[in-house]
């Protein structure tokens, strides 16, 4: 009955129900746990005598403010329910240290205290010497779910299936790469009475066909990665123009062409990311070369250079309009007939003989040609002073014209060749 009532320290009088040291060679001796730490001694009491742990089994080692409020005695429970059961068996060590803790609590009071807190800290290094590597981990490991889920299958028709001998549950076709590997493990068998050369042999048969069907699987994720399935079919030509940012160039076509064969070290993305580096590069060159050409003409500032291109423009005018000025005499009469459709319409005035033949050519007025001019040469400006700007082209204007005029305008050094 005396366990069952309040207990006191007999040095400072404090209370010791929860945990108490208890004298094993003095009668009544109970001491709490600070006057024990300290060494207390009263009577025949010394600091050296043995002594008794006393827990009544509410005592929390983690502090009052610890979440769930667990006791020393559930926490003793735990560390012989993780010993016996082992780590992640937590309904086993909830059984074991009682009815009051459900699984889902011991496993969070276990990682957050053991492993996550200052205990787990100081006993747990952060290097773990000789520690068995994780293979499943999704790093990229021989085991990782990125490379042992299969891919989804292709987005095709039940049509283009049977065409292909595609089977999309599966993921493979009726005619694979090497379709005879499988005849290498077909006829193999392991037998008591085997030697080691015959053991040896029948590895190296199996390493053969591992071999063959990582091949196998690698041309399976080339041809996925480059889309040649739906190219193959005549599907990716409008998802290209969709993706695409630019136009591509017909230089640069036959050059992919060419390093056909550099698709198989090299995933879509990196190869993509070679030209579009490359071209930023013919880019860059180019704009090199134009500021070099400014800053031989005297020019340090980009506010200059609009003036600078306009003065260039009229200078190469006048070069023009001095060289066919004696052919101009021979021919006016010729000319004149030739101009008759435009003559009359206004704003032929303003164009000069080649700009006349030209919408003579063209079947074009005047007044629209002057229009496309000046839009083509304020755009072609400003993307030279780094402008953003967006060509609004009348809607008259189809393809052939503008090519007509990009390609006169460029030939008369109104604009650069980049440009066009």
């Amino acid at each position: 009955m005396a366990e069952l009532g309040k207990k006191y320290c007999v040095y400072c009088l404090a209370e010791v129900s929860p945990l108490r040291f208890r004298c094993t060679e003095c009668q009544d001796i109970e001491l709490c746990p600070e006057c024990f730490s300290a060494g207390a001694e009263i009577g025949h009491h010394r600091r050296y005598h043995g002594y008794q742990l006393v827990d009544g089994g509410r005592f929390t080692l983690w502090g009052p403010e610890a979440e769930g409020g667990w006791t020393s005695r559930e926490e003793q429970l735990l560390l012989d329910a993780i010993e016996q059961f082992g780590f992640g068996n937590w309904e086993d060590m909830a059984a074991h240290v009682g009815a009051s803790r459900t699984p889902q609590e011991v496993m969070e009071h276990y990682v957050s205290m053991y492993i996550h807190g200052n205990l787990g800290k100081a006993c747990i290094p952060d290097t773990i010497p000789n520690r068995v590597t994780d293979h499943t981990c999704p790093s990229g490991g021989p085991l990782s779910p990125s490379l042992t889920t299969p891919l989804p299958p292709l987005d095709i028709s039940v049509a283009e299936q049977q065409q292909l001998g595609y089977m999309p549950l599966r993921d493979d076709y009726e005619i694979e790469y090497d379709q005879d590997a499988e005849t290498l493990i077909s006829g193999l068998s392991v037998n008591y009475d085997d030697d080691d050369v015959e053991i040896e042999l029948k590895r190296a048969h199996v390493d053969m066909y591992v071999r063959k069907l990582k091949e196998r699987q690698r041309r399976k994720n080339i041809a996925r990665d480059y889309n040649l399935v739906p190219a193959f079919l005549g599907k990716d030509k409008k998802e290209k123009e969709k993706t695409l940012k630019r136009k591509i160039t017909k230089e640069e076509k036959e050059l992919r062409l060419k390093l056909r064969p550099l698709y198989q070290f090299m995933s879509c993305k990196e190869f993509d990311d070679l030209f579009e580096n490359m071209h930023k590069e013919k880019m860059l060159r180019a704009k090199i070369r134009e500021l070099q050409r400014y800053r031989r003409n005297g020019i340090t500032k980009m506010e200059e250079s609009a003036e600078y291109e306009a003065a260039r423009h009229k200078r190469e005018k006048r070069k023009e309009n001095k060289s066919l000025a004696g052919s101009k005499r021979g021919k006016e009469d010729g000319k004149d007939g030739e101009f008759a459709a435009i003559e009359h319409l206004p704003g032929f005035e303003l164009l000069s003989d080649r700009e006349k033949v030209l919408c003579s050519s063209l079947n074009l007025s005047p007044a629209r040609y002057v229009t496309v001019k000046t839009i083509i040469i304020k755009d072609h400006l400003q993307k030279r002073q780094g402008i953003p700007s967006k060509s609004r082209l009348p809607s008259y204007l189809d393809k052939v014209l503008k090519k007509r005029i990009l390609n006169f305008l460029t030939e008369s050094g109104w604009i650069s060749r980049d440009a066009s």
